[in-house]
């Protein structure tokens, strides 16, 4: 079975610099809870060059959310701001990190059937 979070820090460390992070600079840890266990992936961004570890230190932003939703955020079928303001995801400290992060995630895939139970709005045409 794929793992969409193993598969989405994965190729961000493969890729190694990421232009729309050049502005950037900082730590986050995302402490993903499932399965009776928390992950934890440990991001460093300097001006746009990222690295992924498992550390479990100190962070200038810290977020802390299900596996299940972190999961469906790195497919592309939930949006990662959407779900910070229904408070499904627990950010601390530098919170613009985590916005410029946000960016990273994709969007939602074209076979999308329900957009709103994804997290996402629905268009008017």
């Amino acid at each position: 079975m794929s793992d969409p979070t193993k598969q989405f820090f994965d190729d961000l460390a493969a890729r190694g610099h990421v232009p729309l992070l050049k502005s950037s600079s900082g730590t986050l840890r995302f402490d993903l809870v499932g399965g009776g266990r928390t992950a934890h992936w440990y991001v460093t961004i300097r001006k746009g060059d990222v690295s992924v570890t498992h550390d479990i230190v100190e962070a200038d932003c810290v977020v802390r959310t299900g596996k299940e939703l972190f999961d469906r955020m790195a497919a592309g079928t939930a949006n990662a701001t959407a779900a910070a303001l229904r408070g499904l995801i627990a950010p601390q400290g530098d919170l613009s990190l985590i916005i410029q992060f946000q960016r990273l995630f994709p969007g939602p895939p074209a076979d999308c059937a329900d957009r709103s139970e994804a997290g996402y709005a629905r268009r008017a045409t």
